[in-house]
């Protein structure tokens, strides 16, 4: 009974005391009631912009986490092709052996990158190395004309930057749909026609979800297979018996050509698949980063509401004190 009268008594005078503040206010030109709205208005502000944060990290981090998941299913999926896809090469590396030291009067570089981005350093990767590649070349040999090609539109912006003179064109959106060895066969006909002996290709092939290494694949002309043979990495077509119509020339140009669009094949599904756990990676981490950064500001959040609530009372019962007081 004697805290509902004080109660009573309390906002009798608090309510006597606000009638007595607006009419002060009003007389004075309202500046001490202009001063305190304004002091809570920049108080609920602060409150208000912490709060839109918290709101856009919260769905930033639900798209980072729906990504993810897409990333995952599509890899999966391009994992089966990726090892399907290596029976292809794999006899071929074993049959002509790999030569990447091998330069030619005219060669071509291809530089295989994704076409979207968002997936860490992935295609930065490829055009470092491929930067590197092309001073080697150049410093090993001067009279050699090397052609820049570059599969994916993520790598074209930065090669075309950095060697402008060499860069030739570039293929893009290959893998909008699904990649197909139609396409890769497209492309290695483009590539034949300005007449390379030697064809470097470089891609991220791809180990597990969390590791994918660059790869230099090297593809040779006939004439330049033929060169091989003394040595000891070199040509082993003629350990097996060969029964063709065509002469030994034919065959070497027509498995040379089978070879190149075989190879195109395969770094680009090595790439495709690399570019879907790179991808995945990220936004793992972006999720974890907007998960981290939820914390501080509802930390925060909760820390400026807290004092604003505890200014509040501390001023309602400074008043109610002064009241009593008087």
């Amino acid at each position: 009974m004697a805290l509902r009268n004080a109660a009573t008594f309390l906002g009798q005078r608090l309510a006597g005391a606000a009638e007595l503040g607006i009419s002060a206010a009003k007389s004075a030109g309202g500046e001490a009631l202009t001063n305190a709205f304004v002091t809570e208005g920049v108080r609920h502000a602060s409150n208000q912009a912490v709060k839109q944060r918290i709101r856009a990290i919260k769905n930033i981090g639900k798209i980072t986490k729906a990504m993810k998941m897409v990333a995952a299913s599509k890899m999966k999926n391009a994992q089966v092709a990726v090892e399907q896809s290596r029976g292809i090469v794999n006899p071929f590396v074993r049959l002509f052996g790999d030569h990447p030291g091998v330069e030619g009067k005219v060669g071509v570089t291809v530089a295989v990158t994704s076409d979207r981005g968002l997936c860490g350093g992935l295609n930065s990767n490829i055009t470092k190395y491929t930067k590197t590649l092309l001073k080697l070349g150049s410093a090993s040999a001067e009279d050699v004309e090397t052609k820049l090609v570059s599969i994916g539109d993520k790598g074209r912006s930065q090669l075309m930057r950095a060697e402008p003179r060499m860069f030739s064109h570039t293929f893009a959106e290959t893998y909008k749909i699904r990649v197909t060895f139609a396409q890769a066969s497209i492309i290695a006909e483009e590539l034949l026609k300005s007449n390379p002996e030697v064809v470097k290709v470089l891609f991220n092939k791809f180990r597990s979800a969390i590791s994918f290494k660059p790869t230099l694949a090297t593809v040779l002309t006939p004439e330049a297979l033929e060169k091989q043979l003394t040595e000891p990495t070199g040509n082993r077509l003629d350990a097996y018996e060969i029964e063709a119509t065509h002469e030994r020339s034919d065959v070497l140009r027509d498995l040379a050509e089978f070879q190149l669009a075989a190879t195109l094949y395969n770094a680009m599904l090595e790439n495709n698949c690399s570019e879907h756990a790179s991808r995945m990676s990220a936004m793992e981490n972006s999720t974890k980063s907007a998960g981290e950064m939820l914390g501080k500001l509802t930390l925060e959040y909760n820390r400026k509401r807290q004092a604003t609530i505890t200014t509040e009372l501390i001023e309602i019962i400074a008043g109610a004190s002064a009241l009593m007081d008087a």
